[in-house]
């Protein structure tokens, strides 16, 4: 992805505290600072207390926002980034400076990587000190400026509304991303002396592309209508910039197949006859399949990136290939394409619509369900429960309506293969960085923003137990998230490639000691649920989703199972794995990263 402007738009021009006439009531900068998210909407915050965050807390005091504690701040950040991706609305994180801080990244760089809108606050020591190695000081401007969409250092107290005020503008617009604001404890501790809690923005440079250029959609639109094999791709921007009904409705229009990203699941309903599903390295053998045959392909909201173009000079070899995305640095950076437009997908879509001809691609169809019919994603019962299995019986329970969030791994690629997604903000999960952990805090995200959905933790046993400790924060919080832990009791996905493309030499992957994890979700006040067997799985799950709590199901399947369809690392969907290779095979080692 590309990195993102993170100068501090702070301004030096006066001392700390203007003169400037003040409001009736004084307050101090973090009392202004929580009235101003007040403003913008905020509903929740995710934080952990510090020293340097304490006057913000403070504020908090009676505020109408309300601060859910969390137990570890990477699990703020998780839960920040779930509740916009499932809502829409900027996620607020507010720790404390120092490791509350750094404790942090991981989470912004993954909101950054994905696109995903969030504020993150954090505590900083006071102004005097920085620099000098303060307790509890890191310089987190500089830490997080690769992984920010922008970034501030507050330096005097009046500064905080406007600040404010760009970040949420910032955020939310354009490309969204994350946006990080250090308070040092001066700053936030002194009187707020500003005139205004609504001051101006002040952000030269800063412009949202809009509409897109209609030259631009004309020329996209005389290469669909010369075309006799579409391929429609839909990525996260499409969701982002709410494309979904556009989408369809241009589907429809030029008669074409809709593949999705394994972040654009959802937008074009995977149930649609339209749909092969997701494409690339685990993606559906169809949609693959597709890729290698269509004239054309359309990005819609999609950067080209490694996992469904792992060997440029053979993506899509001879087919027409045309970008429309809000960010005019994808263009042209991993794809030369023969066409492009840069603006909002959904109204660049909705002109699109008009120019482009009412076509018949039945023969093409015909084709493609052709390889829906040959290659079906497929698993067998015979040497026990699989993952597989577990996550079919979920989705013919849930029907595609449940919001499910997964972490990283075998489990996230077999529930992006068998839980078909029905709308874009009903499938979280983390793209770009990958991050192990996410899932679970997601969830609890995904929740406190939509209280009435069923929300569904799919979860490896390695990457639960990186933030199994927000067990506290659902059950304080009451919260009815169902919480599926695929326990094979390995790094599933690592043993993958060690067995595929390392001769079976098995290296930091076994999980042995892993815990009872219904005994944990016990400890926890949680109910638990075990599967083991075939039998019993559909109506273990059916009990676990009607559960009226919080609820964890701990499935254990068999501990060797690749995930197939594959593309290695480095190669083309012309080099598509469909099933498992026989053991005398051998395979290249991948040029690229898991």
């Amino acid at each position: 992805m590309t990195k993102k402007s993170s100068t501090s738009k702070s301004k030096s021009t006066k001392t700390k505290n203007s003169s400037a006439k003040a409001p009736q009531q004084q307050m101090t900068g973090a009392e202004a600072l929580i009235k101003c998210l007040e403003d913008h909407g905020v509903e929740y915050i995710w934080g952990l207390s510090g020293g340097a965050a304490i006057p913000i807390f403070d504020a908090l005091v009676g505020s109408k926002i309300k601060l859910i504690l969390v137990r570890h701040e990477q699990g703020a950040a998780h839960i920040a980034d779930g509740y916009a991706r499932a809502t829409g609305k900027p996620g607020v994180v507010l720790v404390t400076s120092g490791p509350g801080a750094t404790n942090t990244v991981t989470g912004i760089m993954t909101a950054h990587m994905d696109s995903v809108p969030m504020i993150v606050l954090t505590g900083q020591t006071i102004s005097p000190m920085l620099g000098k190695d303060a307790f509890q000081e890191a310089d987190i401007f500089g830490i997080t400026m690769p992984v920010v969409k922008h970034s501030y250092l507050v330096r005097e107290t009046n500064d905080i509304p406007r600040i404010v005020k760009e970040s949420f503008h910032i955020t939310n617009t354009g490309r969204p991303g994350p946006v990080h604001i250090d308070l040092p404890k001066d700053i936030t501790s002194a009187p707020f002396t500003g005139k205004t809690l609504d001051p101006k923005m002040d952000l030269p440079g800063y412009k949202v592309p809009s509409k897109g250029k209609v030259s631009d959609i004309k020329k996209i639109a005389k290469l669909f209508n010369k075309s006799e094999r579409p391929l429609l791709l839909v990525g996260h921007g499409a969701i982002i910039a709410q494309a979904s009904e556009a989408i369809k409705k241009l589907a429809r229009k030029i008669d074409s197949p809709v593949t999705n990203t394994l972040l654009g699941k959802g937008c074009f309903p995977e149930n649609d006859p339209l749909s092969v599903g997701m494409l690339g390295m685990h993606g559906t053998a169809y949609a693959n399949k597709a890729l290698t045959r269509c004239d054309l392909i359309c990005s819609i909201g999609s950067r080209f990136d490694d996992r469904i173009n792992g060997k440029n000079d053979e993506f899509c070899i001879g087919a027409k290939k045309i970008h429309i995305d809000i960010d005019p640095a994808e263009m042209g950076k991993i794809v030369k394409c023969d066409a492009s437009a840069t603006g909002d997908a959904r109204s660049i879509v909705e002109e699109l619509i008009k120019h482009v001809d009412k076509a018949d691609h039945s023969e093409w169809k015909k084709e493609v369900d052709g390889y829906k019919r040959d290659f079906p994603l497929k698993f067998s019962d015979s040497d026990g429960l699989t993952a597989q299995r577990v996550l079919a019986d979920l989705q013919d329970i849930t029907k595609g309506n449940a919001i499910i969030s997964t972490d990283v791994g075998q489990h996230q690629m077999w529930s992006a293969q068998f839980n078909l997604t029905l709308k874009g903000e009903k499938w979280l999960s983390s793209g770009g960085a990958g991050t192990m952990g996410f899932g679970f805090p997601a969830a609890i995200g995904a929740q406190f923003g939509c209280p009435d959905d069923l929300v569904v933790a799919v979860c490896g046993d390695g990457g639960f137990q990186m933030t199994l400790f927000e067990l506290s924060t659902i059950f304080i919080h009451k919260l009815p998230v169902k919480i599926l832990v695929v326990d094979n009791k390995y790094l599933g996905m690592v043993r993958q490639w060690q067995e595929l493309f390392f001769d079976n030499r098995y290296s930091g992957v076994d999980l042995e000691g892993n815990p009872d994890f219904i005994k944990l979700a016990e400890a926890y006040g949680i109910k638990g649920f075990h599967i083991d067997k075939v039998s019993h799985c559909h109506q273990r799950l059916k009990e676990a989703m009607e559960y009226k709590g919080p609820a964890l199901i701990h499935a254990e399947v068999i501990k060797e199972d690749n995930v197939f369809p594959m593309i290695p690392a480095g190669k083309s969907a012309y080099d598509m794995i469909i099933e498992a290779p026989s053991k005398d095979t051998k395979l290249e080692k991948p040029t690229g990263s898991t």
